[in-house]
């Protein structure tokens, strides 16, 4: 039942992200044995001093009613760690061979992970959209009607342009300062060793890093029943095909496009995750809550 709710062909059937989020997310967390480990636990933790834009229900009125100063009392799971996705909306993200295309997984997936966030964690989460372009930009914050901004600017995102790894990376470490989680989620078709060169300072400054590769089966495996013609959705570039490159030589290049890209994330010290577009989002979910837990 559990993995019915998961299914992105479900899920295209329900109206608005934020049902969507809750959907996956409730489902998946009552699927989980409750643990520390994926930060559920309300046992006390610590007190922290408030900092403006914090939400004000998590203030201590008894501690400011003897002090006369504001504490947010934190849990052990709610180490108000910054969340930030990075999405990719470039035109190779519009490509779907089914019901569910990559840009509307990808909606899926960034949406049910900012809910995570911030009402399973209590993180600050804020999104940056990007092509080559930076598109919209949310600054992390857990004031109240920020789960509804990020789902707003999701919405909005629409595929364009071309893919440049190296804008939003810039524009992260100029504008974050603060260290936390980065999760970047895209088609990664651009040269493995240029995405990494362009992502790794990210690791370089402290921050968490995972990779969340959404690909369609087609991309993977394409069935091709006679000559076709191959058009790249960025540049236009066209190349004809036949079933028996598509069967050979295009698998042998995807695949190795994939082993590297792997083996270069994991040797970068960051995390990665491969997500078909016709597969449940709960490895994305586990990979989320397994390394939010690590931080602690």
């Amino acid at each position: 039942m559990i993995q019915r709710f998961l299914d992105p062909t479900v899920l295209a059937g329900i109206s608005g992200l934020d049902l969507v989020a809750k959907t996956v997310v409730d489902g998946f967390v009552a699927g989980l044995h409750r643990s520390p480990d994926f930060g559920f636990s309300q046992e006390f933790a610590e007190y922290r001093a408030y900092n403006a834009g914090d939400d004000l229900r998590h203030v201590d009125w008894n501690v400011y009613a003897r002090t006369e100063r504001l504490y947010l009392k934190r849990f052990r799971g709610e180490t108000n760690s910054m969340l930030t996705v990075l999405l990719d909306a470039s035109n190779s993200m519009q490509f779907g061979s089914h019901r569910v295309n990559k840009m509307d997984y990808a909606r899926y997936l960034a949406a049910s992970l900012l809910y995570l966030a911030i009402h399973g964690q209590r993180d600050a989460a804020g999104l940056i959209t990007f092509d080559d372009e930076i598109r919209d930009f949310i600054r992390p914050s857990t004031r109240q009607g920020q789960l509804h901004r990020l789902l707003a600017a999701l919405n909005q995102a629409e595929p364009r342009a071309r893919t440049d790894f190296a804008r939003p990376m810039r524009y992260f470490q100029e504008f974050l300062k603060r260290r936390g989680m980065v999760l970047i989620i895209s088609d990664f078709w651009e040269s493995p060793e240029s995405i990494i060169r362009s992502i790794e300072p990210l690791r370089y400054h402290g921050n968490e890093v995972v990779l969340f590769h959404v690909l369609d089966p087609e991309d993977v495996r394409p069935s091709l029943k006679g000559p076709t013609i191959l058009v790249d959705l960025e540049t236009q570039a066209e190349m004809q095909v036949t079933p028996d490159y598509g069967k050979q030589e295009y698998r042998q290049k995807v695949d190795a496009h994939l082993a590297d890209l792997q083996e270069r994330t994991q040797a970068a010290g960051m995390a990665y995750c491969r997500l078909m577009t016709d597969r449940p989002l709960d490895n994305a979910l586990r990979e989320y809550l397994s390394l939010r837990g690590g931080r602690k």
